[in-house]
């Protein structure tokens, strides 16, 4: 399929130049169809789904995720979102005082909140490792982190691909240099699945998280969680339900104990295979390279429109389907307010720290008019 034709494949409003995939991803029209589906089933056999079949869905998931992931399907529970994950390992992670967790200064602001919170109540330190930008290379961000290690270090959280600032982290690397000195490690791949290959097996990281509502396209609310199986026992859920002591356990205490929250809409879950079989008919290495491609040839157009330098080495490895520049602005949600009130433009305009960066994303609907647009806006209203 040529990709200028995708745009019909999604939902998304044709009046909006909609550039921030990165925030939330839009399910393609076969995948939210087959989302109403299961709902339709669950509405039509509420007690079925609930009790039965929506469980039969979710096992064929897991499968169809372990399977796209390079994962053991029983080492992942599904989350509604990476913060819930994120949630489950600080709360239960075994902290005490003086320990550190080890990150850098460009995390998710929620995560952030969260391991202050649990870092504070164990009397333990969290340590954002400060990262000067632009980055040289994968060593040098490495080797910029790893400074930040100490004998007091119990875990490295960090980012597969950040937020704000768009960076891809060699994650690789870190868990390699992690394992040498003995320390966990907990990767937030909130970004990472469809935009990166990843075999989870060969990464070797103790803790990944990912999302799958935003690059692989399934609908809200609908995310996982993995965890090497000989630290599963060390992480409660965080709601106790009937998975504990369970009547009717399964093999894995893992997924008993993670798995079954109560009352819940499962769908969401259940068309993560419907997504990658969407990938797969659509060739979508094919059309993500094309993406990455559309973003690489106007990184320099919008550093110079902006007056600044791009963050990180502009190559394939670093950048991905979305790409952040510094923008100079006071308020910038009321900048972004007024790209999407009198432009109908959707992009983030997000701070970090005391910068402010504009994020542009491309996925498969999207075309180089879109950019253009973006560039008109931005020279008008500077």
């Amino acid at each position: 399929m040529p990709l200028p034709l995708y745009k019909e494949q999604f939902l998304l409003r044709p009046d909006i130049t909609f550039l921030n995939f990165g925030s939330f991803g839009a399910c393609p029209r076969p995948v939210f169809e087959q989302y109403q589906q299961f709902q339709l089933e669950l509405e039509q056999g509420p007690i079925q789904f609930m009790t039965n079949t929506g469980w039969q869905y979710v096992a064929t998931a897991r499968k169809a995720l372990g399977e796209y992931l390079d994962a053991d399907a029983d080492d992942l529970v599904f989350v509604t979102n990476p913060s819930y994950a994120v949630n489950i390992i600080a709360k239960s992670f075994a902290l005490r005082t003086g320990d550190e967790v080890l990150t850098t200064n460009l995390e998710y602001g929620a995560c952030d909140r969260t391991w202050q919170y649990y870092c504070e109540k164990a009397g333990a330190h969290y340590v954002r490792q400060p990262i000067r930008l632009p980055l040289q290379s994968q060593d040098d961000f490495v080797d910029q982190l790893m400074t930040g290690v100490t004998k007091k270090t119990k875990l490295i959280f960090l980012s597969h691909i950040t937020s704000s600032t768009a960076i891809r982290f060699p994650i690789e690397k870190v868990v390699a240099a992690a394992k040498q000195l003995g320390i966990m490690t907990f990767v937030d791949g909130a970004h990472g699945p469809a935009q990166v290959p990843i075999s989870l097996r060969t990464l070797d990281a103790d803790i990944y998280t990912g999302a799958c509502h935003k690059w692989m396209m399934t609908p809200k609310g609908s995310s996982f969680l993995y965890v090497r199986r000989e630290h599963q026992h060390l992480f409660d859920p965080l709601i106790i339900s009937w998975g504990y002591k369970s009547d009717k356990p399964s093999h894995s205490l893992f997924l008993d104990y993670h798995q079954q929250q109560g009352t819940r809409d499962l769908s969401a879950f259940c068309c993560i295979p419907a997504a990658i079989d969407f990938m797969k008919e659509h060739n979508w290495d094919t059309v993500s390279a094309h993406c990455r491609k559309m973003v690489l040839d106007n990184a320099m157009r919008f550093c110079n429109l902006l007056a600044t330098e791009p963050l990180l080495p502009l190559d394939d490895f670093f950048v991905r389907q979305l790409f952040s520049v510094p923008i100079r602005t006071s308020e910038p949600e009321k900048l972004k307010a007024r790209l999407f009130d009198e432009f109908k433009i959707e992009i983030p305009i997000m701070r970090q720290g005391d910068r402010v960066f504009i994020r542009y994303s491309i996925q498969a609907f999207n075309r180089q008019e879109d950019l253009d647009r973006l560039e008109e806006v931005l020279t008008q209203l500077r």
